[in-house]
């Protein structure tokens, strides 16, 4: 027997939390993208609370993140007081921008941290050649996931999905 909608909702939201935990996003902060992403009208604070059963400062903490990351903005209904919040719908959009901001806070300091560690002097030893070794390696893939990062934030969709199918072919 198929899963009654709110079923399915209440489903989905709670997985795509736990899926986040592996990519090394906040589960909190998963489900509530999740919960606006899949309502069609803008929530409040208090409904999201009450939908997910957490706090108001819970809410406030990831809705914030959320907005930092350019996954949800801020919604004025006129006429209301409170503030509302809606999810980007678009999943093309919504994973380009995840690759932004994981690239921003993650890839990018690695790069520069790397490039520091490549300049230590060379003392002709073993060690400092395994270390340097080490250290290129890592730019050299770095550098290369950070070009296909910056393909992939400005490609159209259709042009990335026409590629990728004659890649894997």
């Amino acid at each position: 027997m198929p899963l009654q909608l709110s079923e399915a909702k209440n489903q989905f939201i709670s997985n795509w939390g736990a899926f986040a935990t592996h990519w090394g996003i906040n589960k909190t902060m998963a489900q509530v993208h999740a919960l606006l992403l899949i309502n069609t009208k803008p929530l409040c604070a208090e409904d999201i609370m009450e939908q997910l059963q957490i706090s108001r400062g819970n809410v406030n903490m990831n809705v914030r993140e959320l907005i930092d990351w350019n996954l949800v903005e801020r919604i004025t209904i006129v006429g209301e007081r409170k503030e509302y919040f809606s999810a980007e719908k678009d999943i093309w959009k919504v994973v380009t921008q995840i690759i932004k901001e994981r690239k921003k806070r993650e890839l990018e300091p690695m790069l520069r941290l790397m490039k520091q560690l490549q300049e230590v002097p060379n003392d002709k030893t073993e060690d400092y050649k395994a270390f340097k070794s080490t250290i290129d390696g890592i730019i050299k893939y770095s550098e290369q996931a950070d070009k296909t990062f910056e393909k992939l934030i400005k490609a159209e969709e259709s042009w990335f999905w026409a590629n990728f199918i004659k890649m894997v072919k």
